[in-house]
């Protein structure tokens, strides 16, 4: 029989990569938030809509958070009959993360049973 495996620190003693990541992914919205920024380029407006109607103060904290890791970057776009509005997109680091949410969904599609239709 195999032995289970020593329970997991709640706070490893030194860095480990894995641990750090998964605290940045698991916050609530930020893998809603990078999977619609792997399909195109948003505006602040439309990625709340994208992302399944994550809130304006949330999003921005996850936005911000996101920027000052280097997987999202933030540009002032400026029109000629708009105010400036900010575009947000995937920094090379951030779009490295498809590789993550195509291992997610593969997964989801092997083990979990297809969602029943509303009735």
């Amino acid at each position: 029989m195999n032995a289970a495996p020593p329970p997991m620190p709640e706070h490893p003693p030194e860095f480990c990569p894995v641990y750090r990541a998964i605290g940045i992914l698991q916050e609530k919205w930020v893998l809603h938030i990078i999977r619609v920024l792997l399909q195109s380029e948003m505006g602040f407006n439309e990625l709340a809509r994208a992302a399944g109607g994550c809130n304006s103060a949330t999003l921005t904290q996850r936005l911000e958070q996101l920027e000052s890791l280097g997987i999202v970057s933030k540009r002032l776009e400026e029109g000629p009959t708009r105010l400036g509005r900010s575009v947000y997109s995937l920094t090379p680091a951030g779009r490295e993360l498809q590789t993550v949410i195509d291992a997610i969904g593969d997964w989801a599609t092997r083990q979990l049973p297809a969602a029943e239709p509303a009735h």
